[in-house]
């Protein structure tokens, strides 16, 4: 049988060369319909989500326990392991490709399993138990150290030697098209004495990775490369957006709380590990050399090309303000995992680890506003002769992400949010 990753593969459905969904990807994701208010779990092919549980009821799939795929969440299928994700991935592709009858002829079949992507409401994906973000871009890292510790001490004497993080809120993790609320928190700009109680006024976004972890470790245990990697379920895309000017008066001495802690958006389908895999590269070279619990023995990177739009609030159209990729990553998300679990953190089925700003070298592959804009001093021109230092009430933001293949892209949809005024 061919490997789903194999790029002549084609799906009887029609999937232009520009669709983020060919059968080399196929994500996994949750959605119901009018019709079916039940939420479920779905693959995105084409315009179309295949509805996984219809396939399951006709035992077309089998994948264990009757029903895996009849509930909200991806916790249960995710928590089978890393050899029904292969052998369910592999099934879908054969379902679904063109030389294949099976599904392809049963037309009662097909209109009860595929629902036009228009007509379906996506939901979380998966229950998030647990959130870390990280902190390993070190272009990011660099550019926010120049800004406020000068060039000489921009990083810390730590960040070359581990990958930085903070446990941050699972509670506050929404999907894609959920509008965020300016967040209201203690303000103390230099020129004052004493802090006040007010609305954000330097509301900013991050554009990052995140991984989804699908499988547990033990409380007091470590993780090998192989281990950790295998643990990795899929990636989506993740802004975890940021009030600045709350996390200036707080974050010392013991980091990001609730700057950070009043919402952050992921992307509605789920990119499985295996549909990166042909996508795989080497990282930037890390020195000095990590420890040996933290060292890499094959490619740990992924070329996943991002973009973020901002369309203004009152503006017809949004305008692209930062264009990188993820494989500008210093710390890779394998490395991130080996890390987390190094001190006996035990990890759960659904933990969200967010890879951290992810910048570039040049100037417009920077991935936050406080870089772009350079802490306000530098505000981004927008069409119609808006100017943003940093985001205000009605903005929309747009991130995706797509890595391209040879006539196909596989691609992670997209993640919006819209910003609300404080209450």
């Amino acid at each position: 049988m061919p490997h789903p990753n194999d790029p002549s593969l084609r799906s009887f459905i029609d999937v232009d060369p520009s669709s983020d969904f060919p059968i080399q990807n196929l994500p996994y994701g949750v959605f119901s319909t009018a019709s079916n208010p039940t939420p479920r779990v779905g693959v995105a092919i084409g315009d179309y989500v295949l509805d996984l549980w219809e396939l399951e009821q006709d035992f077309r799939l089998d994948v264990g326990p009757l029903g895996v795929f009849s509930g909200p969440s991806l916790n249960p299928f995710m928590a089978l392991g890393p050899k029904v994700w292969t052998k369910t991935r592999a099934r879908i592709s054969e379902l679904l490709r063109a030389d294949h009858p099976e599904l392809r002829d049963s037309e009662e079949l097909r209109s009860r399993a595929f629902v036009p992507m228009r007509d379906a409401r996506l939901h979380m994906p998966f229950t998030v138990s647990g959130y870390t973000d990280f902190y390993s871009s070190k272009e990011h890292a660099t550019n926010v150290g120049v800004m406020f510790r000068g060039k000489d001490n921009a990083l810390q004497p730590n960040w070359l030697h581990m990958p930085i993080a903070y446990n941050g809120r699972a509670s506050t993790v929404v999907v894609s098209g959920t509008q965020v609320k300016r967040p209201r928190g203690q303000l103390k700009p230099p020129n004052v004495d004493v802090p006040s109680f007010a609305p954000c006024k330097r509301l900013d976004f991050e554009l990052e990775m995140g991984v989804v972890i699908g499988q547990p470790s033990a409380m007091g245990g470590m993780l090998t490369e192989q281990q950790a990697e295998e643990m990795i379920f899929g990636f989506v895309l993740l802004n975890d957006w940021s009030a600045r000017d709350i996390q200036q008066w707080e974050y010392v001495p013991l980091g990001p709380f609730l700057a950070k802690a009043f919402a952050t958006s992921i992307s509605p389908w789920v990119v499985t590990r295996e549909a990166l895999e042909p996508f795989r590269l080497n990282g930037p070279e890390q020195q000095p050399v990590p420890l040996d619990y933290l060292k890499q023995t094959r490619p740990q990177n992924y070329d996943v090309e991002l973009d973020v739009s901002l369309r203004a609030a009152g503006a017809n159209a949004p305008a692209s303000i930062s264009r990188t990729n993820f494989k500008y990553m210093y710390w890779s998300s394998v490395q991130q995992l080996m890390h987390h679990a190094s001190s006996g953190c035990a990890m759960n089925v659904g933990d969200l680890l967010g890879s951290g700003t992810i910048s570039g070298p040049e100037k417009n592959q920077r991935g936050s506003l406080l870089e772009i804009s350079w802490n306000g001093t530098e505000p981004v021109e927008l069409p119609g002769g808006a100017r943003r230092a940093f985001l205000e009430d009605g903005d929309s933001l747009v991130m995706r992400g797509w890595c391209q293949g040879n006539g196909y892209r596989v691609g992670f949809g997209e993640v919006e949010g819209t910003i609300l005024p404080a209450e």
